[in-house]
């Protein structure tokens, strides 16, 4: 394959569900002009509730689409996917540049280190070894973690009704108390205006732009920037829902529910 070709592949990005459009909506200001696979596992959904062998079994299968596909480099848009399989698929899949998500705790550290704050993510995520080393290093004890059950599944539904129920019933003991919210779903900054509503005034931390920017250097690093200028998205959905790929492209342009 010629060096053009190959800088021009498209770079496959995947989420359990749609949720993963955050990641890519940040991509595409530091990286407008590549073209993208996103894969949309809804199939599969939630990943949280999954071991960590099942989600290695399943994101393995993924990636070796998007190989088929000929991408150049793959996005873990899901931070249960990334807490779990990561270190799996990168040394299962070397040559490829695997770049993943993970809960913006570190930010915290960096910004707003004596804050109360508040970790909102899946049960997958939580009971990682990943994560916990996360917490451990940047600890600043004053953070509380809430497992949110379902919540994503409801964002990824868009039932509005059931995501206030729900945010109330998890998260409403914190308004007032916290200062800090990361965002330890890529679902959840598409609800990010309702859980401000439920606990108040915050400071909000999710780890897409450092995705976006980790996977810019990637590719400068690695001489792999497109050097054309014709954009290009293509959704797929692994249950072959209409209804997902209306609904991420409408997130795409909006950014909420």
């Amino acid at each position: 394959m010629d060096k053009q070709k190959q800088v021009n592949r498209p770079i496959g990005i995947f989420d359990s569900g749609i949720g993963g459009v955050t990641v890519l909506k940040e991509i595409l200001k530091e990286l407008p002009h590549e073209k993208y696979i996103y894969y949309s596992d809804s199939k599969n959904i939630p990943y949280g509730d999954k071991s960590g062998k099942q989600i290695q079994n399943i994101c393995s299968k993924i990636v070796e689409y998007f190989l088929e596909r000929n991408c150049k480099a793959i996005v873990i848009a899901c931070n249960t996917a990334s807490a779990n399989a990561v270190e799996f698929l990168r040394k299962k899949y070397a040559k490829v540049p695997i770049i993943a998500i993970e809960p913006a705790y570190k930010m915290v550290y960096d910004n707003s280190y004596n804050e109360e704050t508040l970790i909102m993510a899946t049960k997958g995520t939580i009971e990682s070894e990943r994560f916990n080393l996360l917490l451990q290093k940047y600890n600043n004890h004053k953070t509380y973690i809430k497992e949110c059950v379902g919540l994503a599944d409801k964002i990824e539904e868009g039932n509005e009704k059931e995501i206030i129920r729900l945010l109330t019933e998890e998260i409403g003991e914190y308004k007032g108390k916290v200062k800090n919210v990361v965002l330890g779903c890529t679902h959840y900054p598409l609800i990010q205006d309702k859980i401000e509503k439920i606990i108040g005034k915050v400071q909000f931390f999710n780890g897409a732009k450092g995705v976006a920017t980790h996977l810019k250097e990637v590719l400068k690093n690695n001489n792999m920037q497109s050097t054309e200028k014709n954009q290009n998205i293509e959704f797929i959905d692994s249950s072959k829902n209409e209804q997902k790929k209306n609904r991420f492209f409408y997130f795409l342009e909006c950014g909420n529910i």
